[in-house]
């Protein structure tokens, strides 16, 4: 004797709502993925860290690159960075610290070319 299973129907196209967990998720995902992701440093900004002996520890590099990852999703492309020592200039597009110097000689600089500001 043949037996028949039915199984239940699932729709092949997910509902509206299914869709938009799914991309909630998918998004979420792609930014703890980036979080992930180190910042890069650039030469210029590696010789002006070693020059002006700017020490920027770990915690602070992840706190840096978290932030930078939160300014790209609101549409930052470039930002000024600001921590207890130094200043960075940071690009969210493709998160690469460009420039670094002192904060208190920050102080006497003009900044152009930004679109966000980080003060950590």
């Amino acid at each position: 004797m043949n037996r028949i299973q039915f199984f239940p129907h699932t729709p092949l196209i997910p509902s509206q709502k299914q869709a938009a967990v799914s991309t909630e998720r998918q998004s979420f995902r792609d930014a703890l993925a980036e979080a992930g992701k180190a910042l890069k440093i650039s030469k210029h900004a590696q010789q002006r860290l070693q020059e002006r002996n700017i020490h920027i520890n770990e915690e602070q590099w992840a706190m840096i690159g978290q932030k930078i990852v939160e300014a790209k999703q609101k549409g930052v492309r470039d930002s000024l960075v600001i921590t207890d020592e130094a200043a960075l200039i940071v690009s969210a597009v493709n998160q690469t610290v460009i420039t670094a110097m002192h904060r208190e000689e920050a102080q006497s600089q003009l900044f152009t070319n930004i679109n966000g500001a980080i003060i950590i």
